[in-house]
This record gives C-alpha cells, sequence and structure tokens, in this order.
C-alpha cells in the first residue's frame, strides 16, 4: 500500500484515497501500461462513500435520463449532473476539486488539468441486459466547454458481480483490431486511461436478467492546442458486420440525441393519427 509519507498530494487525501503504491510508482505503470496508458486500482474510494452513491442512482423508467439505443451503442446516462442527490453531488465535487486533479496529475504526468462541473458525458452510465459499447476511441473535446479531454476515469458500482453477466471493459489495440486488456466492472474498481485518437475500448454485452452494469464516470480537461481536430466518437472498423451506407453513419456521428429524439417523437405521432 502506498505510504502516507509521501511528499506528494497523498500526504493530505489519506482520509480519502487508498492506494496500492506510491503515486511514483504509479505514474510509471500508467506510461508503461500497453495496449495504451491507464491504471486499474481497486479499493480506491471508501466503500462507504460508493455505497451513498450508488443508492443515489435512479430506476430507468425515470425521465433523468437519457437512453441512447444505436447500432453500436446501447446504455443510459443521467441527463444532467444537476440531477444529482447529495452522495452524487459531494462525489462529483470531490473528483473535480484542486486536490484531485493534482492527485490525477501525479498518476498520469498530465499536466494543468481542469475539472469538469457540467459531467458532459459523464456521471452514471447504467449498461441493462443486452447493452454495450462498440468499440470505440472517445470524443477528443467536451460539448459544452471546448476543452480537450486528457482523461477519463471509471469507478465501478456493481456488487457480486460475476464474470458470466457480461459487461467487461476491453482495452484495444491501436488499430482496433484486437483486444489486449479485459477489466472485470466489480464494486470499488477505478480504471484510468488516457483520451487519444488510437486508444480503442469497448463494452461487452450485458447477458444476464435481472441486472445492469453501473458506473460513474468522469473527464478530466486541459486547454486545447490548435493541432487538435475536434471528433465525436471513432469506432474500429467493423469488416464483419452489416454496415449502414456511409452517409447514414456519418449524421448519426455528427448528429446531436436531440435531433434523433424529436425524428423518433414525430414518427410516433404519425404512426397513432393513421389508427
Amino acid at each position: 500500500m502506498a505510504t502516507m509519507q509521501e511528499a506528494g498530494i497523498m500526504s493530505i487525501l489519506s482520509d480519502k484515497i487508498s492506494l496500492p503504491a506510491s503515486t511514483q510508482e504509479l505514474q510509471e505503470q500508467f506510461k508503461n501500461a500497453k495496449p495504451f496508458p491507464h491504471l486499474v486500482i481497486d479499493n480506491m474510494f471508501r466503500d462507504d462513500v460508493l455505497d451513498g452513491v450508488l443508492n443515489e442512482i435512479p430506476p430507468l423508467t425515470d425521465d433523468k435520463w437519457v437512453h441512447e439505443r444505436r447500432e453500436r451503442l446501447s446504455k443510459s446516462n443521467l441527463r444532467s449532473a444537476v440531477e444529482f442527490q447529495e452522495a452524487g453531488y459531494q462525489f462529483a465535487s470531490f473528483i473535480n476539486s484542486a486536490k484531485f486533479l493534482y492527485l490525477m496529475t501525479e498518476l498520469s504526468g498530465v499536466r494543468g488539468l481542469l475539472p469538469d462541473p457540467y459531467m458532459g458525458g459523464a456521471g452514471f452510465h447504467v449498461v441493462p441486459k443486452g447493452g454495450q459499447f462498440d468499440v470505440h476511441a472517445d470524443r477528443n473535446i467536451d460539448q459544452n466547454t471546448g476543452l480537450r479531454r486528457r482523461l477519463v476515469m471509471l469507478t465501478y458500482l456493481n456488487k457480486n458481480w460475476d464474470h458470466e453477466f457480461g459487461g467487461q471493459l476491453e482495452l484495444w489495440d491501436t488499430s482496433g483490431s484486437r483486444c489486449e486488456r479485459v477489466v472485470e466492472p466489480i464494486f470499488n474498481r477505478t480504471v484510468i486511461f488516457e483520451v487519444a485518437d488510437q486508444n480503442f475500448h469497448g463494452v461487452r454485452p450485458v447477458v444476464v436478467d435481472g441486472r445492469a452494469r453501473q458506473s460513474f464516470a468522469a473527464y478530466f480537461h486541459t486547454v486545447p492546442d490548435d493541432s487538435l481536430i475536434p471528433h465525436a466518437s471513432v469506432y474500429a472498423p467493423s469488416f464483419y458486420s452489416k454496415r449502414e451506407p456511409l452517409v447514414k453513419r456519418v449524421m448519426k456521428e455528427f448528429t446531436p440525441p436531440a435531433v434523433f429524439r424529436a425524428k423518433d417523437w414525430v414518427k410516433s405521432r404519425v404512426k397513432k393519427d393513421q389508427y
């Protein structure tokens, strides 16, 4: 375990964070990890803190959720960080605090990290039975602030999770053709990895009735430079699956979800009026 004699930020986070080694050692592990820079840390946060966060996840029938159901993506995200209750609010405030940003810098080596109080694309994620997220590289720019995404942190909230349930995180090689690491989404396991155009990853389908894969996600940013070309999620090649026409796939990538929801609503109204 990391000692509390460290001179860095862990010297003042001993009551909130537990690490398996010093931040210097973990930074070396992060930089040298394959297939791309990442860390997997168990019991990083206090169990009682995550219990409180877990207990506040609303049912999927609540209108606080945005349900994304597309060919390559099937999951639910909390509509807004404003919807957090007290435990979720306190946890989000902590991981967006200066202390935690310094910790993330010590773990990753990425300096000048900025928080994400709006939690764009972050917060609670739920993948129900049949849900998945095909192999992809994350969007590189935050839609709310225009800041560059540099790191993502996933903290899993799944108690008594078995391998047979599915929902594992897969880390793929830079071509998106081969899975090189599989991470089980067990309770109080945190994964931190670098956001980059060739850092492909995905989520295996959840295959068991009555269980959903639950996590809390956060992004950490820096100011973008002139060389950055903004893009949405970039999916790995899918040579052996049925593909939609190119124009339709491009529209799905760059059309805001609200447009698709409005289209579906209009279609449902037209269908209703026909009867």
